[in-house]
């Protein structure tokens, strides 16, 4: 249920801006507050459901072509984020010199998580492996190849992949440079 609420206010945003409006106007014509719109995009509150159909109207889109593409976690075997995708998150309050960049949205029921630095040396060889958790991976330097269930998929920096650690993967680093990833395990129940 929580991957729906979050896939609804991300896509109340996208629409908003596909249709070049400001949240100031959907608020007026939905009838709330600037405030609750930035809040509902960016996942900090949930909608009631007459709240939610307002901003729907407001938006001039029909009920379901809005839910038709949201989805709770389905089947992916991974999923990659380029650097050239993030999301600029717009704040409801003023903050100088703040800028935070959505990576990835993803909810999971985690029980636990680790979060790990890890540098890739040009060369480095490893046996594919398997692990209890969900990975999520974010490139911070260079360059490498992960290779997730057979297939092989490239990253560089500002680069982010999630993907089930179930499925046999190993990352590779052919380049001349070393690669530095943050990385971050999800066990789940």
């Amino acid at each position: 249920m929580e991957s729906y609420l979050i896939g609804i206010g991300k896509k109340i945003r996208k629409i908003r801006k596909e249709k070049n409006l400001y949240a100031s106007e959907i608020a007026r014509r939905a009838d709330v507050s600037n405030g609750l719109i930035s809040r509902i995009e960016n996942g900090r509150t949930i909608p009631s459901l007459p709240v939610l159909f307002a901003i729907i109207q407001a938006l001039e889109v029909d009920p379901s072509d809005f839910f038709k593409s949201i989805s709770p976690n389905g089947f992916f075997k991974y999923l990659v984020v380029r650097a050239d995708e993030h999301e600029l998150i717009e704040k409801e309050d003023d903050a100088t010199g703040f800028r935070y960049e959505l990576i990835m949205t993803r909810e999971l029921k985690s029980i636990g998580t680790e979060f790990v630095m890890l540098t890739l040396e040009p060369g480095c060889t490893r046996e594919t492996v398997e692990t209890d958790a969900y990975e999520y991976k974010y490139i911070l330097n260079g360059r490498c190849i992960y290779e997730i269930d057979g297939e092989s998929v490239e990253l560089g920096k500002g680069d982010s992949i999630f993907f089930n650690g179930r499925l046999p993967h190993v990352p590779k680093n052919p380049f001349d440079k070393p690669a530095s990833m943050l990385v971050i395990y999800l066990y789940t129940d």
